[in-house]
């Protein structure tokens, strides 16, 4: 086998690879005496079909899956021997002349980039620093209240918050369309559960109005046949409800799971559950800092095909989260995610390879614990993790994850800052970049 490998812009890589002529037309002979075997052919009997008429009939099947097994193995061997590592499959074209008994083919790809990875020295990183106060805690009871709040039907006009039922009727240039109207439908004003600018336009209403909202769908709307069109409609109000929170009680923690009405226990549990968020938001919010620093100080030259897979796949995801719904969605939406994503992944497995980086099976261990404790049976979660190698590489990703970011802090220079919880969690709602 001959190989030569021709370099092209950036990472593309053209490989040609000359198969010995010898050892191929031998495969083909064989293929073919197994095939004369099964042959039917009029006017031959099974078994006597000549090689030349096998050749005719058959040969250029033969060769084709000849070649594309010879591909599969010696595309493996040859990238080894010139030291190659491939970004994803590669295009391979064929090199076949009978006559000149030249079997081969041309395979073009590109390669991973070279990572000299450098550590985070001189770097700053802003270590968060908060507690629980009680003023917390009391916040997290106030929306424990929101979460259970009920509505009941007042005279007047609604206010952000409220729950109205509304009829409405919606058209496009004097045309309903589908989807656009509805009866006795239940909207809790400042929820975002309309498009954009429905809401707004009915704070003011009382039971009985009746008005006349223009909307404007957004560019990228779920309903492609809608997207970025001017809407007209038409709302009845029906009834104004306003929201009545439940008190602090032994039924109100009872309900939420807390045996006994024990409040002195519920507000253990609440704060508890909130350390263990603070936690994560801190480590989050570390880990994002340590993965940007990574970014500024290896800058990488990124395989196209690599950027291409992961806007199909970030695509995908959206389109899952909506439902299934099919909307042709741009790749310059994704784009700039899928590049750092790929980044990240290039210069973490560098990373995790230049220092041999492995987690221990207790580190996973403490990692699945800590997810299944938010739930009420957290044995049950431990062994559906446990139950499925894929599930569990899922969480020792994670814990890979966790060994770079202590390898990276311990090489920056970390400040201490000062933090609240409503602040880091505000941030962590907000979304940090992919």
């Amino acid at each position: 086998m001959q190989v030569t490998v021709e370099a092209g812009e950036g990472l593309a890589r053209r490989m040609t690879v000359e198969l010995p002529a010898d050892d191929f037309e031998q495969e083909v002979d064989k293929r073919l005496r197994d095939v004369a075997r099964q042959a039917r052919l009029p006017g031959f009997r099974p078994g006597k079909v000549p090689m030349r008429v096998l050749r005719q009939r058959f040969g250029e099947n033969v060769r084709g899956e000849v070649l594309s097994e010879l591909v599969q193995s010696s595309f493996s061997r040859a990238v080894v021997e010139q030291d190659l590592r491939p970004a994803g499959r590669p295009e391979i074209e064929a090199d076949i002349d009978l006559a000149d008994r030249r079997y081969g083919y041309t395979a073009r790809f590109e390669v991973l980039p070279e990572i000299d990875v450098k550590d985070l020295t001189g770097m700053r990183i802003a270590r968060p620093v908060a507690e629980i106060t009680d003023a917390d805690v009391e916040r997290m009871v106030e929306r424990l209240r929101e979460q259970r709040k009920t509505f009941e039907t007042v005279e007047r006009a609604a206010e952000n918050g409220d729950r109205l039922t509304i009829s409405f009727q919606g058209s496009i240039n004097g045309e309903r369309f589908e989807g656009g109207s509805a009866e006795h439908r239940t909207l809790e004003l400042g929820s975002g559960a309309f498009v954009p600018g429905f809401e707004e336009q009915l704070i003011g209403a009382a039971a009985g109005d009746e008005r006349t909202l223009g909307i404007t769908f957004p560019e990228y709307y779920s309903n492609p046949a809608l997207a970025g069109k001017a809407a007209e409609f038409q709302v009845q109000v029906e009834s104004v409800a306003a929201p009545r929170l439940p008190d602090v009680d032994a039924d109100f923690v009872t309900a939420l799971g807390i045996e006994g009405g024990d409040l002195e226990r519920f507000r253990a549990d609440v704060r508890a559950n909130m350390e263990r968020e603070l936690r994560q938001r801190v480590e989050a919010k570390l880990k994002n800092q340590v993965m940007d620093a990574l970014l500024e100080a290896n800058p990488v030259s990124l395989p196209d095909v690599l950027v291409r897979e992961e806007i199909a796949a970030l695509k995908q995801q959206t389109l899952q989260a909506a439902g299934g719904v099919q909307v042709e969605l741009p790749d310059a939406l994704f784009a700039e995610s899928a590049e750092r994503r790929v980044k990240l992944g290039l210069v973490v497995a560098e990373t995790v390879k230049r220092h041999g980086l492995t987690p221990s099976p207790e580190r996973v261990r403490e990692l699945v614990e800590g997810l299944a404790a938010t739930y009420e049976r957290p044995e049950e979660v431990i062994g559906y993790y446990y139950s499925d190698p894929q599930r569990l590489s899922s969480v020792e990703a994670l814990a890979m994850e966790e060994l770079v970011v202590e390898r990276m802090l311990a090489t920056a220079d970390v400040v201490d800052e000062e933090a609240t919880f409503d602040g880091l969690t505000e941030a962590g709602e907000r979304g940090a970049p992919a």
